[in-house]
């Protein structure tokens, strides 16, 4: 497991029947998790949130707010700073899960920052894109979505990362990484967050089992030749840490030789056990 326990501004209290209860920074959130199938562990809290996100049977949902929140606030994480808040999609523009992801990429690039090039794709707000730029990094952050970019330049600021360390590509990630393939660029770590399913800017089609191990392929193409890491992210049900494992090791590692890690990536919660939040695959050179 790749275990997110450094947090001080973001706690998940309890979870169970479905949903989980957090706590970002003073304001307590009650949203959905369809992996937390077991009984509630302390039933007597979850009155204490200030939101709810209420699944509907028709598909969605909505937030029942308990008491007025802001439009947004910040949360930190160590040195960095990131805005939140509910959308409308139940998330809050955050994960805090991938805090052992952003670690362990500081710790490489700080090792050795000057002239160190990231590509992010599908970088979402940035959060990422943040913790590389602050260990020295430059980055390219890709998102098919301007409004997430922006959210990303934002949260750029609340750190105080200079803007010439992050280049921002509003486009489809699998077009920019053939395009970047021709123009000969090459980066010494590429991080994906690749959704199940998804729309380019101009209407491509995403299926993340259809497409996952080529992008992979196509990155492995635009590594340098003393490339450090390759970062994939999965939230999707059923693509299983090992079947990262083995689209990293025969698409980057048989070439390139490293290790690879894979497991899950997980939160602590405070009333016992640990909250499931997707897979990670990690390749080190």
């Amino acid at each position: 497991m790749f275990i997110s326990d450094g947090w001080r501004d973001y706690r998940v209290l309890d979870a169970g029947d479905g949903e989980k209860l957090e706590v970002w920074k003073d304001v307590v959130l009650r949203r959905p998790d369809p992996q937390t199938i077991w009984p509630k562990q302390n039933p007597d809290i979850w009155d204490t949130a200030d939101a709810h996100y209420i699944r509907s049977a028709r598909g969605g949902g909505e937030w029942r707010f308990f008491k007025k929140l802001p439009d947004r606030w910040t949360v930190r994480y160590g040195e960095m700073s990131f805005y939140v808040r509910p959308t409308g999609f139940k998330h809050t523009g955050l994960f805090p899960e991938q805090a052992a992801n952003w670690d362990w990429m500081r710790g490489i690039i700080s090792k050795r920052p000057e002239g160190f090039r990231v590509l992010n794709l599908f970088g979402y707000t940035g959060a990422a894109t943040a913790a590389c730029a602050m260990a020295g990094a430059n980055v390219t952050h890709v998102d098919a979505a301007k409004g997430m970019a922006q959210w990303a330049g934002e949260n750029r600021k609340l750190c105080g990362i200079p803007d010439d360390k992050i280049r921002w590509i509003i486009d489809d990630a699998g077009k920019f990484v053939q395009r970047e393939a021709r123009r000969g660029n090459v980066y010494d770590g590429i991080i994906m967050d690749p959704p199940s399913y998804g729309r380019g800017p101009s209407g491509e089609i995403w299926k993340i089992e259809d497409e996952l191990y080529a992008l992979i392929e196509s990155c492995e193409r635009i590594l340098s030749p003393n490339a450090k890491f390759m970062l994939i992210n999965s939230y999707t049900t059923g693509l299983q840490p090992t079947v990262v494992y083995d689209m990293l090791h025969m698409a980057v590692a048989k070439k390139r030789g490293g290790n690879i890690e894979s497991g899950e990536v997980v939160l602590p919660i405070e009333s016992g056990g640990w909250l499931p939040c997707g897979a990670s695959g990690r390749w080190e050179g």
